[in-house]
């Protein structure tokens, strides 16, 4: 049996939340953030807030630090060409 979440768009995150659905300790979230591999948004309450895309990249990010034991710089340049990846084959299948 599979279990997900749904998000919308204008679902917002907190660190809290973030960490949950990552399971991992508030501690990894930080260290994300710290790196640039995470954007966190701060509200009038000075709480962090993420944007439905940060939980893929979360994910992402510590699954290749687990699997692969890959250290924190390198996750961020790995997303970060993950990211260029993912622009290069969106550019290709527009229309000229």
């Amino acid at each position: 049996m599979l279990t997900g979440t749904i998000f919308e768009e204008t679902t917002v995150l907190t660190i809290s939340e973030l960490g949950r659905l990552c399971t991992v300790e508030i501690q990894r979230i930080v260290e994300l953030v710290e790196e640039g591999i995470l954007i966190a948004d701060t509200g009038a309450s000075g709480e962090w807030r993420f944007a439905p895309s940060s939980l893929r990249r979360a994910r992402t990010a510590i699954r290749l630090q687990r699997d692969l034991g890959i250290n924190i710089s390198g996750v961020a340049l790995a997303i970060e060409l993950l990211d260029e990846i993912a622009d290069l084959r969106r550019q290709k299948s527009l229309p000229r």
